[in-house]
């Protein structure tokens, strides 16, 4: 078990609940690469300088810019001074339901789990209460000196608690979508649509049935790589333009169609690599 993120209670009005929340995220899933100095196979270094002159981390403070090369700076004990006591309960505040956010608003998923036996009653009571009215329920957790805004529900045989972005914090949609037209639309196109749809539709979501096939390439390729193989790749191939087909057909085609087709799997843009024995050493 993964150390617990934060520990304290759960309250729903005058019931509280002890309970431990940790990271429902895997840490390490994705890959991450570090900078290295081709001729020697070393790690680069950073260094911090004003004016191409290194300073000393003591000498260093944080700055908020409130013009153009102009900061407020603030010292480590000021910052302190403002962080928020970590409490130690979580308060249900209101409930809505499951649909009423947007899931732009969801940021980071955790598992809350009851602390001890003592609390197991109350937090199965909670979840199931949530889970017969459909229902999420909305409060405000500090973690690391930082307030959050939560919502908590039934994931599994359990609770979860997702964090949510503060209202200020997601941009407003309505820019990105001025170059939509306003068209009426064929209502025979929009039922094909549905339908379509329809036919693609699963009662039970599998995410597990989906892979990162890049993550997976690039795994293979450190394989190869570490066993001393030089990697070549192939020219990129130029895409073919791609034949302009009516909407229309495309649409009674994809129905006619979606039964006998093959599930498609997702392809790199360039050719596969191939490796040959590499000579001489390896770093």
């Amino acid at each position: 078990m993964p150390r617990a993120q934060w520990k304290g209670f759960l309250r729903l009005s005058l019931v509280t609940i002890a309970v431990e929340l940790y990271n429902a995220v895997e840490a390490g899933a994705d890959i991450g690469f570090n900078m290295i100095h081709k001729p020697t196979g070393k790690r680069v270094n950073y260094t911090k300088t004003v004016g191409g002159d290194p300073v000393e981390n003591a000498d260093i403070v944080k700055g908020y810019p409130i013009e153009r090369d102009t900061y407020v700076t603030f010292t480590a004990e000021e910052l302190d001074a403002v962080r928020l006591e970590t409490k130690k309960t979580l308060d249900l505040s209101e409930f809505v339901d499951v649909s009423q956010i947007d899931p732009r608003y969801f940021e980071r998923p955790y598992y809350i789990a009851p602390a001890d036996e003592f609390a197991g009653e109350g937090y199965l009571v909670i979840r199931e209460a949530l889970i017969r009215m459909g229902k999420l329920g909305i409060g405000q957790v500090t973690m690391s000196g930082r307030e959050h805004l939560v919502a908590v529900g039934p994931i599994g045989k359990g609770l979860g608690m997702q964090i949510l972005r503060y209202a200020h914090e997601v941009r407003k949609a309505d820019p990105f979508f001025e170059k939509v037209p306003s068209v009426k639309l064929d209502e025979e196109m929009v039922a094909l649509a549905t339908q379509l749809i329809q036919q693609k539709a699963t009662d039970e979501w599998k995410p597990e049935k989906y892979r990162n096939h890049y993550v997976e390439a690039v795994r293979e390729l450190i394989k190869e790589k570490a066993k001393g193989h030089v990697i070549t790749t192939a020219e990129e191939p130029v895409p073919q333009r791609g034949t302009v087909i009516n909407l229309m057909d495309a649409l009674r085609k994809s129905v006619q169609g979606e039964g006998k087709q093959a599930p498609a799997t997702a392809t790199s843009k360039r050719a596969a690599p191939t490796t040959k024995k590499k000579t001489g050493t390896r770093r």
